[in-house]
C-alpha cells in the first residue's frame, strides 16, 4: 500500500507538471500559439499577437494598400511592410485602434491592456526609465545596435516591430517597438507605449488611431 501512495504522489506531480507546461501557452482563433510569461500578478503573452480574426471567427480587414489604410475609420490589420512572409512570425501584425476598441481581438479570457494595466507593469520593473530594458529581448539579431539597456529579464521579450502611419507607410521595423493599449487619450487617439533600440526607458505616448500599431493580450 505504501508503495502504491508514493506512485499515485508521482503520478500527481507529473499531471500537475504538465497542467503547468500547458498553461505557459495561450492559442488563437487561427490556431497560432503564444509562449506566455508572468510578470509580478499579471500575465502576459510573449510574444506579439498576430491573429487575422476575432475570438468570433469573424475576419478581420486586411489592408494592404496606402490610400485605403488612409481612409478607414474601421478595424483592420497588415503585416509590417506587407510581407507576412518576412514578418509574421518575428514581428506578429499590425492593428489600427478601431481593431483594439472591438473587445474581441484577444483570445477569450485575455484582453488588450489598458494604460493603467501597462502603467501597472512599468511600475514593477522599476520605473519608465530602465522598464524598457527589462523587456526588449537581447542582442542584435532584431535589434538595431546597440540595443541600450536590454536584459529581457521579465521575459517579455519585446521585439522592434515598428508600426504604420496613417498615410500607410511602415516606419521604424528593426529600431523601436509600439504597443496600443485599450484607454482613448482623446476622439482620434488613445495610449501607446514605445520601445527604442537606443533607450532603456519605456515611453507612455498618444498616437493617433490610424497607425497601425502591435498587440501584447493580458490574462484576465
Amino acid at each position: 500500500m505504501k508503495y502504491k501512495n508514493v506512485i499515485l504522489f508521482l503520478v500527481t506531480l507529473f499531471c500537475v507538471g504538465l497542467s503547468g507546461l500547458q498553461a505557459q501557452t495561450v492559442k488563437d482563433i487561427d490556431g497560432n500559439v503564444y509562449k506566455t510569461v508572468t510578470i509580478g500578478k499579471q500575465v502576459w503573452m510573449a510574444e506579439n499577437l498576430k491573429t487575422t480574426k476575432y475570438y468570433d471567427g469573424k475576419t478581420i480587414p486586411l489592408v494592404t494598400d496606402n490610400t485605403a489604410w488612409t481612409d478607414l475609420t474601421t478595424p483592420e490589420y497588415c503585416w509590417n511592410n506587407n510581407d507576412a512572409t518576412a514578418n509574421k512570425n518575428t514581428f506578429g501584425a499590425l492593428y489600427n485602434w478601431y481593431t483594439v476598441s472591438t473587445n474581441k481581438l484577444c483570445p477569450r479570457g485575455w484582453h488588450v491592456p489598458t494604460d493603467e494595466e501597462w502603467t501597472k507593469l512599468t511600475t514593477y520593473l522599476g520605473g519608465e526609465r530602465v522598464a524598457g530594458g527589462k523587456l526588449k529581448e537581447t542582442g542584435t539579431t532584431h535589434w538595431e545596435r546597440p540595443n541600450t539597456g536590454a536584459t529581457n529579464e521579465s521575459g517579455f521579450t519585446a521585439f522592434p516591430s515598428g508600426g504604420r502611419y496613417e498615410d500607410g507607410r511602415f516606419y521604424d521595423l528593426g529600431s523601436k517597438g509600439y504597443w496600443w493599449s485599450s484607454t482613448e487619450e482623446g476622439e482620434a487617439s488613445a495610449w501607446c507605449f514605445e520601445l527604442q533600440y537606443a533607450l532603456r526607458s519605456i515611453n507612455r505616448l498618444g498616437s493617433r488611431k490610424l497607425f497601425g500599431l502591435s498587440i501584447r493580450c493580458l490574462r484576465n
